[in-house]
């Protein structure tokens, strides 16, 4: 029933209004992107100035009187506006238009369900969608709001409407609960990670800043990456071995928009959390769009609510290729710290910079040492073998071996303590009189 899409575009009709009660304004051009790629086919665009929404229609008569002889002009199929409607302002304006309405949330939903690939996705698209529709229901069935009565016809003592309204809450109720084992999975999933010591990097950012094509150029890999909003729904990780670092997972994750639906943001909380746990994120940027700061400060929103706005960030400037005259370039902060990248994800052109900003980034808290260790330190040169810490070793002429290491320094401690060693001991056992960073 949710994921049923016709096979061509249908015809639609926009509409934009800017409210002066508003805050922050939509933008129509991102607006008409988002009906493209949820497949419809605008055959105009109807904009206006109003100081707040009508309370029946949204829209003033006077438009209302416009949008009518539109869709007959046009024999539209679909009215489609870059705002929230109220259920009864949806309701009512169906009723006057005599073709279906959407609003900016059932548009957004739209696409989720067009792009959920997994089984996961499409259950937190569903769930999504279904929390959307409870509230519209009386739409369809409004000739069944009172009970049924006659012989045959006399039901349990409930309308069709509370029974619809029971069929949907048990149908939330078992997606919830299956969401609910999936993010036990993931749990398991980042513990196991945390154990390996295993650092994530997270790729967030605005849709269509080129997320997907920089995970592909880092990765190697093939997901689908394409030149529309939404594209990726479905989070991907791959593991990327990081010279003179180690092992580190990569995630790619849904691309963020203005007013994300909360109910979107609740159901991809799972996915979502996925950025909350990360080692560091990457903000990636689309240097030449237009609305480049706007878009920063709507990710800046998301991330704040699933409280990610205050883990390590790298900001990534992506698609200086569109820029003209401008070249791949890392900027550090004033305590000479990476803090942000140029790049092109499409040419390739300054991700050696990233890598050797991740590098850095990633490797402030590993520990990089020469030791030495005698021969009665067996046990702590095994574990230091076992947590893939040793990169070279040479053995004494006495029995004594002298270890390159590096590892993590939360792990190196941990390893010092269960030896009852302390960093003064080790450093007048090795003759090695540096300050472990």
């Amino acid at each position: 029933m949710f994921f049923e899409r016709p096979e061509s575009g249908e015809l639609a009709i926009l509409v934009h209004l800017n409210l002066s009660s508003e805050d922050e304004p939509e933008d129509p051009r991102e607006f008409e992107e988002l009906v493209l790629s949820a497949g419809g086919d605008p055959v105009a665009l109807v904009s206006g100035q109003r100081s707040s929404p009508h309370p029946k229609y949204f829209v003033g008569t006077g438009k209302l009187e416009e949008l009518v002889e539109l869709v007959h002009e046009t024999c539209a199929e679909l009215v489609i506006f870059n705002h929230n409607l109220s259920p009864s302002q949806e309701r009512n304006l169906e009723a006057a238009l005599k073709c279906r309405v959407l609003d900016r949330t059932g548009l957004i939903l739209d696409i989720f369900a067009q792009r959920a690939r997994t089984h996961e996705g499409k259950l937190q698209v569903e769930l999504a969608q279904l929390q959307h529709m409870s509230t519209r229901l009386v739409r369809g069935w409004t000739h069944l709001e009172r009970q049924k009565g006659g012989i045959g016809l006399r039901g349990p003592g409930e309308t069709q409407l509370e029974t619809d309204r029971r069929l949907l809450r048990a149908r939330i109720k078992s997606i919830q609960k299956r969401l609910e084992k999936v993010r036990s999975q993931r749990d398991q999933g980042r513990r196991s990670r945390q154990r390996a010591e295993l650092p994530t990097v997270s790729l967030v950012g605005y849709t269509n800043a080129g997320k997907s094509t920089l995970f592909n150029r880092l990765t190697n890999s093939e997901v689908y990456a394409a030149d529309q909003l939404f594209a990726t729904l479905d989070p991907t990780m791959r593991r990327v071995e990081l010279e003179g670092l180690g092992p580190v997972i990569l995630a790619d994750t849904v691309g963020f928009i203005s007013h994300l639906p909360h109910k979107l943001v609740e159901a991809f909380r799972a996915t979502l959390e996925e950025a909350a746990s990360a080692s560091l994120l990457l903000h990636v940027i689309d240097a030449h769009s237009e609305e480049r700061p706007t878009n920063i400060a709507r990710v800046d929103e998301v991330l704040l609510e699933i409280g990610a706005l205050e883990l390590p960030t790298l900001m990534v400037f992506n698609k200086i290729d569109l820029i003209e005259n401008s070249t791949p370039r890392l900027e550090r902060d004033d305590s000479g710290r990476p803090c942000a990248v140029w790049l092109s994800a499409q040419t390739g052109e300054g991700c050696e910079l990233l890598f050797e900003a991740l590098i850095e980034l990633l490797g402030s808290e590993m520990v990089r040492e020469t030791i030495v260790l005698p021969p009665t330190m067996g046990r702590l040169r095994a574990m230091l073998y076992s947590s893939n810490a040793v990169v070279s070793e040479r053995q004494g002429g006495t029995g004594e071996v002298q270890l390159d290491i590096t590892l993590p320094k939360t792990d190196f401690l941990r390893l010092l303590k269960a030896e009852n060693l302390t960093l003064e001991e080790l450093r007048k056992l090795s003759g090695n009189h540096q300050h472990i960073a």
